[in-house]
């Protein structure tokens, strides 16, 4: 964060400096959400959420060193920015000091799935042209993309965000506080279906990054998924298109698109592809796991070589690249064989079934077991989806499925109704249930895929299976 006097952050944050210490202060950074973190010359923003008011622990982050806090009323005998609201107060700090840095050029990302994965790509590639300020995970609501922006300076060159929806509105509301230059839309799923009502709902939900584009920006757009390819009508700014041939969504050309991946294949999970663009092309070799990086890769790539990277660099890089984010296909094998991929940050039916396909694809004939938890935020599309999956999961051929939790016992139907499917199928309670169930059953070569929405918890029992067995 640019160094900045306690009045200049009150001013650009839309409040009132109220600072009984009488001390000039420099508000240096980090800007922070967690008394935790606070350290000297921190901005600590006190967030009043549904479980914890963070008016609460002020005074601990001033005691640790905080130089300021953004309240919503004053604190006695603290040094603090009031304003109405401490999320919006934020917001406009960011705006404001992104204002202050015309160098920058903004990526932001969205999508139902792989925004996480894309993001941290496009990031690895930038680096190597310039200084690049990314989230590390999803910061990507309206909290997360502002402490994003608060970590850039004047060294800065390129800002990744990744931006979320949970509502028609959200995004927008995202991008008036950092307009893109470049805006990627990567899908539209059935992520957060429960709430929007519709997939047509999500997707207008999603171009409104497209259409926070100025005329001279960049929107970069899945040519395979006809929502996200149909955003092009609603922007004035420049447009390339990606594609993997139509593999992830019905209905795509991406094999007509700019930037695409041509002769997939999948080795040990992993993908291989030729980049092609820009009338070149160069080979691809993942050392990610699933096919469905395959996207994400060539939106990165996209994002590149627009930026002036060759073809032959971005394939390289690519092909090097490792999950920067955690819980999101993180594979580990174990000192007795067993291999444990843990993607349980978060779940939605398309990312569900590219883990599934994933599992697979590692496995290649050994036993496999696929830990499944509830798929949040899907309203009365809920048990219908979760029944889809327990079908699609049976007829990929998982041998056994372990369902944790009464919120997903709905893909016991789906498992039912597949024809011909021979496995087992086990529920549990919780994710201790599961980790006993798994820590008697597992052997040597299995491989176990866990999968659920965050609120779930899962992560907890994949970390559990790979404590201190890791090779």
């Amino acid at each position: 964060m640019i160094a900045l006097e306690r009045q200049a952050v009150a001013a650009l944050a839309g409040g009132e400096l109220i600072d009984e210490s009488g001390v000039p202060a420099l508000v240096t950074g980090p800007v922070i959400v967690d008394s935790r973190n606070a350290a000297p010359g921190s901005l600590f923003v006190a967030v009043a959420g549904s479980r914890v008011d963070g008016h609460d622990f002020a005074a601990d982050a001033v005691e640790a060193g905080a130089a300021l806090v953004l309240a919503d009323r004053p604190l006695r005998g603290l040094p603090v920015a009031v304003v109405p609201d401490t999320v919006q107060g934020l917001g406009r700090l960011a705006h404001g000091l992104l204002d202050s840095l015309p160098g920058v050029h903004v990526v932001a990302v969205t999508g139902s799935s792989g925004k996480t994965g894309t993001k941290d790509l496009i990031a690895i590639l930038l680096e190597q042209i310039g200084n690049t300020v990314a989230p590390v995970n999803s910061f990507n609501t309206e909290i997360g993309v502002p402490l994003t922006i608060l970590s850039a300076d004047r060294d800065t060159k390129f800002l990744v965000l990744e931006m979320g929806a949970r509502g028609v509105g959200h995004i927008r509301a995202l991008a008036a506080i950092a307009r893109p230059d470049v805006a990627v839309v990567l899908n539209v799923g059935s992520a957060h279906v429960g709430e929007f009502g519709s997939r047509d709902a999500i997707a207008k939900a999603k171009s409104e990054l497209v259409e926070a584009l100025p005329d001279s920006g960049l929107a970069v757009l899945n040519a395979d998924d006809p929502l996200v390819r149909a955003m092009a009508e609603r922007t004035s700014a420049r447009v390339v298109t990606f594609g993997a041939g139509g593999r992830n969504t019905a209905g795509g050309v991406g094999d007509l698109a700019d930037v695409r991946a041509a002769d997939v294949s999948l080795q040990d999970g992993r993908a291989r592809f030729r980049l092609v663009a820009a009338g070149q092309s160069a080979d691809v070799r993942l050392r990610l796991i699933g096919i469905h990086h395959v996207s994400n890769c060539i939106a990165a790539a996209a994002v590149a070589i627009d930026a002036g990277m060759q073809v032959s660099q971005v394939a390289s890089l690519l092909s090097s690249a490792d999950a920067r984010s955690r819980w999101r296909m993180e594979t580990t094998r174990r000192a007795d064989g067993v291999t444990v991929i843990n993607d349980a940050y978060n779940a939605n039916p398309e990312s569900m079934r590219a883990a599934i396909e994933a599992l697979m694809a590692v496995a290649a004939g050994r036993r496999t077991w696929a830990v499944l938890g509830p798929m949040a935020e899907l309203g009365a599309h809920a048990d219908a989806e979760h029944e889809s999956l327990g079908r699609f999961a049976a007829a990929r051929g998982v041998s056994h499925i372990v369902v944790v939790g009464p919120h997903a016992e709905p893909i016991v139907a789906g498992v039912q109704t597949e024809p011909g499917w021979s496995g087992r199928i086990v529920t549990v309670s919780d994710a201790d249930s599961a980790l006993e169930l798994l820590a008697d059953q597992i052997r040597p070569g299995d491989v176990v895929l866990v999968k659920a929405s965050r609120a779930a918890g899962l992560e907890r029992l994949a970390i559990a299976l790979t404590d201190g067995v890791a090779e």
